[in-house]
């Protein structure tokens, strides 16, 4: 069986979780909603997410998000994370992430000069439109409509060449969605962005995976303690979902805040990655 059908699934069954959190959905409940036995969906969503559907729901809890938020010392999470250049000697979270910003001339000219092949897959969370030049990745969003998400995307770079094409950096980069128990090689970002924007991504890569942290935080890691509005606005500009974790950023109070995928994304994202972090 391909893996579509398993993913479309368990995307329905993550989704109708978090629909229904507050009423604490039966494992029949969810099961039904996937025309499967309770015992196959199990088996089948313990496979693709890493945990049973039971401990799923507990990470999908606001509750989980705020003690996650670490009010006290909590630049020391940036201070130290990726010291040694991994996040964790395990699991699908062994990964660097580097970023290279696209020159004045190719930020100038609308990429010209660029070629650029694009993908459309699914994953766990929904289905995304990806791309890349030669350098790496630049392009990584979850969609809703192909044809207007492809727009969009041509939009940013209208002097560029496109190809519908999967390379090794969408492998790469899409491997981390699935739950496997293997190393991913270093992941090459080649990004469209500011100076500012280039600085708040990269502070965002220091954060773990299963932690989150606030925006004044990431304001300053970069120094600009009182540009946390920019900084949001930069987040939110953000073309490359999960590799670049700006899920992971929470409003100091301990609410989800925005997020340009949707917050019951962004919800779900914080849930799956603390299981995995539980789970290592």
């Amino acid at each position: 069986m391909s893996d579509t059908p398993h993913y479309a699934r368990m995307a329905k069954a993550i989704a109708y979780i978090q629909a229904n959190v507050q009423a604490q959905p039966s494992l029949e409940q969810i099961a039904e909603q996937v025309h499967l036995s309770p015992a196959h969906f199990q088996r089948e969503f313990s496979e693709w997410v890493g945990t049973s559907p039971k401990r799923f729901l507990q990470y999908l809890s606001l509750d989980y998000a705020k003690s996650q938020l670490r009010q006290d010392n909590a630049q020391s999470v940036l201070d130290t994370a990726y010291a040694t250049g991994l996040s964790s000697p395990s699991r699908l979270h062994d990964l660097f992430v580097q970023i290279e910003g696209m020159t004045p001339a190719e930020y100038k000219h609308g990429g010209k000069h660029l070629d650029i092949a694009y993908q459309f897959a699914q994953t766990l969370f929904g289905e995304v439109l990806i791309g890349s030049t030669a350098k790496g990745i630049c392009h990584l969003t979850f969609i809703q409509d192909r044809e207007n998400a492809l727009q969009q995307f041509i939009a940013q770079f209208p002097n560029a060449q496109f190809v519908e094409q999967a390379t090794e950096f969408h492998g790469q980069a899409l491997a981390i969605f699935k739950h496997e128990n293997r190393s991913i090689e270093q992941i090459k970002l080649h990004l469209k962005g500011t100076d500012f924007q280039l600085k708040v991504w990269s502070s965002l890569l220091k954060i773990p995976m299963g932690e989150v942290v606030s925006y004044g935080e990431i304001a300053h890691d970069i120094a600009q303690d009182k540009a946390v509005r920019a900084v949001g606005s930069a987040i939110g500009r953000n073309p490359v979902a999960v590799l670049i974790p700006c899920h992971r950023v929470i409003q100091s109070t301990g609410g989800l805040g925005g997020y340009r995928w949707g917050t019951d994304r962004k919800t779900v994202l914080i849930g799956w990655e603390g299981v995995q972090k539980h789970a290592s």
